[in-house]
């Protein structure tokens, strides 16, 4: 099971607890030092046919020197965490991350529907502890409502002030239940509301084609606050264009000798020395090839023709 202690080797070391090379290399995620490349585990509902595959793909990044995996109790409901805990053990060092603000609804439009009141916040850190096995979690992001959806909707029951919320998640950091609190889908105004508790990590939506939140980024940068995007090559959401479709991209890649998908997560890497990445797959070789991304270097040339990539 993934360990609930601070088992990150030194921050300067190079190499995870298991002896590889961190993935994209090394990068601060609150207290703890983690791969700028992790692993976004959301798309591991997709092997609920292939346990075995599922857990031996979580095995696969910890060789690969991935010592961050995002989860969630909402990820099929609990799927992915109990995968985690069955495939993560306490000497690989791997830091887990979770999050709360919405609940599992499988009968329902989405599979998951918001639950933002504290008690529901409450609840959802005991699930996730439970499924994942562990007496403290590393980091609990809060992620609040959007109001573009991404394919879920909250209802007006469901907007419930930030500061009742960070009360909350800072009780349960006082309990030890969570080591360090991030906060998933806000504003620069509702970090600046959060600065004072003591954020660890930021994460939005964004990529090289969806920089709406550029100031919030370099707001992360200054406090040392890790910078998380989600949605990093884009999605099938219309405000969210995919950033390997785009034709300087495609470019850019062409003369790296890289995917397109490559080079978009090799930009956020360089963008921001706060950025650290989740990309998520069910794919063995998609895997590898998110880890080589990390290891990627545009030249002055590369950068300024990404750069000069007008976003929407």
């Amino acid at each position: 099971m993934p360990s609930s202690s601070s088992a990150s080797p030194s921050p300067s070391s190079p190499t995870t607890a298991s002896g590889a090379p961190r993935a994209g290399g090394a990068g601060r995620l609150g207290d703890r030092t983690v791969s700028r490349v992790g692993y976004g585990a959301m798309q591991l509902h997709r092997m609920t046919e292939d346990r075995a595959g599922a857990v031996a793909l979580l095995r696969r990044a910890v060789e690969l020197g991935i010592d961050h995996i995002d989860t969630a109790q909402f990820y099929g409901d609990g799927f992915s965490n109990e995968l985690i805990r069955e495939a993560i053990r306490p000497e690989d060092g791997v830091t887990v991350v979770s999050k709360v603000g919405a609940t599992p609804d499988p009968g329902g439009p989405a599979p998951m529907r918001y639950a933002q009141h504290p008690a529901d916040l409450r609840a959802d850190v005991e699930a996730n502890l439970k499924s994942l096995g562990l007496d403290r979690i590393p980091l609990v992001n809060l992620r609040r409502p959007t109001t573009s959806g991404f394919g879920l909707s909250a209802s007006p029951d469901q907007m419930v002030d930030l500061d009742d919320q960070l009360a909350e998640m800072s009780s349960l950091r006082d309990e030890g239940k969570i080591e360090a609190i991030g906060l998933s889908t806000v504003t620069l105004d509702d970090l600046n509301r959060a600065l004072p508790l003591g954020i660890a990590c930021v994460q939005n939506a964004y990529s090289l084609l969806a920089r709406e939140d550029e100031e919030l980024a370099r707001a992360c940068t200054a406090h040392g606050i890790a910078w998380v995007p989600y949605f990093p090559l884009g999605s099938a959401f219309p405000d969210l264009p995919k950033v390997n479709e785009h034709p300087v991209v495609q470019e850019v890649a062409r003369g790296l000798g890289a995917t397109p998908s490559q080079t978009g997560l090799a930009w956020l890497l360089h963008h921001t020395p706060a950025t650290l990445l989740i990309p998520g797959t069910a794919d063995p070789s998609h895997l590898e090839a998110n880890v080589a991304a990390g290891a990627i270097r545009l030249d002055a040339e590369a950068l300024a023709a990404l750069d000069s990539v007008r976003p929407g």
